[in-house]
């Protein structure tokens, strides 16, 4: 398994950089720079490509409604290049809090536009000249609309690959299926290996009987907070405020794709008290009602053997990588966290 680490986008980022250094040198595989509704994620993974040698960069993720499909691919090539074929392209589709409250874009056919820009970028990135006819983009434009001036056109620079990695961040059956078809790697959220199975073996299964295979194998990327020790279980709390966050504010009543899945591992009660609780704006009560279990899981917190355990549970789910969330009350006490699953996970 690879080891990534997700970095703040929500301040701090500079002094986190300042220490990826160090991170690289300990073993860090991977970094991630989400986006949401903060500063861009390109800036900062820039910023980061001249600061690292060896680490991989992706984004984690850039919604596809905020960039149209061919910058989408110039900025996966920019930043490939600027990292010097160290990108990866993640990409989701968010949410309609999201894109329609901060971007003022309609949150429709997210999964047909998908498949169109991971199409188009690729396109792109083989230098074709550009021509796409879809359902929700024609490039260049079609006779009547615009100028008609328009003409199909490649990109001017070499891209360092032709091949970007693509990773789609997915939970939904249908988006699930469509990743393990078109996309080098999957990103689900609040990953429990012991219910994967369960809850993505046939999408899985049908995507990968369609797959391309050109593509490799799929990378799958679970997350993890992390903590190692005796005295550590009290940190498992620390996920409750955004697992509540997801599952009970992301969205409205029947709307919410992170209580969809909530339900679907099984815990139907709690997602419907989660989601009324948070709605109503007691967001700790909210909190109080996500179940241990859940939080237990999907973390890597408690004794050295117990961490062993769910590596163990993780790889054997399907996990290639590990996006982990080193909990320590210090740089040091971080990167040994780094360092340490590095080694264990090498071990598993």
């Amino acid at each position: 398994m690879r080891i990534g680490m997700a970095l703040n986008y929500s301040g701090g980022f500079k002094e986190t950089v300042a220490e990826l250094a160090d991170y690289e040198k300990a073993g860090l595989d991977i970094v991630y720079v989400a986006e949401a509704y903060s500063f861009d994620a390109v800036s900062q993974l820039g910023y980061i490509a001249a600061k690292t040698e060896r680490l991989e960069i992706a984004s984690g993720i850039l919604q596809i409604y905020s960039r149209t499909p061919t910058l989408m691919a110039m900025t996966a090539a920019g930043l490939d290049y600027v990292s010097e074929g160290r990108f990866t392209l993640g990409i989701g589709a968010s949410g309609p809090q999201v894109i329609e409250g901060f971007h003022g874009v309609p949150y429709t056919a997210p999964l047909g536009r998908t498949r169109e820009i991971v199409d188009i970028c690729r396109k792109v990135w083989r230098r074709e000249r550009l021509q796409h006819e879809g359902t929700h983009y024609n490039i260049p434009l079609p006779e009547g609309q615009g100028t008609g001036l328009g003409k199909p056109l490649k990109i001017i620079n070499h891209p360092v690959r032709p091949d970007i990695p693509v990773l789609i961040a997915a939970i939904g059956p249908k988006n699930v299926e469509m990743t393990a078809e078109i996309a080098n790697g999957w990103e689900p959220i609040f990953y429990l290996p012991e219910k994967a199975k369960d809850v993505w073996g046939e999408a899985l299964a049908a995507g990968k009987a369609k797959r391309d295979p050109a593509l490799g194998e799929l990378d799958v990327v679970g997350q993890a907070h992390l903590a190692i020790g005796d005295d550590v279980q009290d940190f498992l709390e620390f996920g409750r405020p955004m697992a509540a966050l997801y599952i009970g504010g992301m969205g409205a009543k029947g709307k919410n794709f992170y209580n969809n899945l909530c339900r679907r591992y099984g815990w139907e009660k709690e997602a419907e008290e989660i989601q009324d609780l948070y709605l109503a704006g007691k967001k700790d009560e909210a909190a109080a009602k996500v179940p241990y279990e859940l939080l237990e899981k999907m973390s890597l917190i408690g004794s050295e053997g117990h961490v062993r355990e769910r590596l163990a549970a993780m790889k054997e789910s399907g996990v290639t990588t590990l996006n982990v969330a080193p909990i320590a009350g210090d740089h040091k006490g971080r990167l040994a966290l780094i360092e340490k699953i590095k080694k264990m996970a090498e071990e598993v």
